[in-house]
């Protein structure tokens, strides 16, 4: 196990030269937000990936594998060539675990926990289950190791449970497996979940450029299902270009204060591999 690991991290090792000039444009940063995206059902994603191109703009892709409008799922074959060019133009990737797994509660002892989830993807989608912390390290793990594979670089020891639904014993028991856990701000959830007949987006854009503050972390998604009027097609853009004309700046999570103390201390994370890169 040991000799794969490290057959893994010198591959990936070599990515890291590829995104080093980037590093340079973070450090003069000085106003820094970071926008993150969840996977979702990836309709929107072309789209996405062009705006952020277009407006020289890096991101953190928080990914697990979720049904998709086309394609075998966001971590499928179908969509492997979208995610080797996101990692090509410098964008950083974690889990969202495997099967998108939602958790529900606690179980168990304090010296024995146990989690009740239930997975909104893969063959167990919909059921109730219970999971030890070695079980949920595995599905973080499965994600982690999947867009190893797809991007050739390391995913950072990072994590976002599905919803933000956490627990401090399921915080408690990811991080004992090498994944730190990572929320969004207040200002920063930018909702593209909510229905879009009460939360109109120009409402969703306009609060966003009012509210966001300097070290915000943003959320949206790469598609949401019961979204009527996407978000991303009539906001991302000119969200964008509205923080940049405030004088903000958008770098990935590998340049988090918080998150790089984090790294610091655990490079490898939970997958056994050191995360390179911007």
């Amino acid at each position: 196990m040991r000799r794969a690991s490290e057959r893994w991290w010198r591959c990936v090792a070599l990515s890291a030269w590829s995104v080093l000039p980037l590093m340079a444009g973070a450090a003069s940063c000085k106003q820094a937000v970071y926008l993150t995206f969840d996977t979702g059902h990836m309709g929107v994603a072309p789209w996405v990936a062009e705006v952020l191109k277009r407006q020289d703009v890096r991101v953190t892709f928080f990914a697990a594998h979720e049904k998709t409008q086309q394609g075998d799922g966001t971590l499928g074959d179908h969509w492997a060539p979208w995610w080797r060019e996101r990692a090509l133009e410098g964008h950083a990737f974690a889990s969202h675990t495997w099967d998108h797994a939602y958790w529900r509660g606690d179980s168990g002892t304090p010296d024995k926990p146990l989690f009740k989830i239930r997975p909104s993807s893969g063959e167990q989608v919909g059921q109730n289950l219970v999971w030890t912390p070695a079980v949920y390290c595995e599905n973080l793990q499965r994600a982690a190791q999947r867009l190893q594979t797809l991007t050739g670089q390391a995913p950072l020891p990072l994590f976002r449970a599905p919803g933000g639904k956490t627990s401090p014993a399921l915080l408690s028991a990811a991080k004992a497996c090498g994944w730190t856990h990572v929320g969004w701000s207040a200002a920063g959830f930018l909702g593209d979940e909510l229905p879009s007949d009460s939360h109109p987006n120009a409402e969703l854009l306009q609060k966003a450029l009012k509210n966001v503050r300097s070290g915000d972390i943003l959320m949206a998604h790469l598609g949401i299902w019961s979204r009527q009027d996407p978000w991303a097609p009539a906001v991302l853009e000119p969200l964008i270009v509205g923080l940049k004309a405030k004088g903000f700046c958008f770098v990935t999570l590998r340049e988090h204060p918080q998150y790089r103390a984090v790294m610091a201390q655990q490079p490898q994370g939970g997958t056994g591999v050191q995360p390179s890169g911007k």
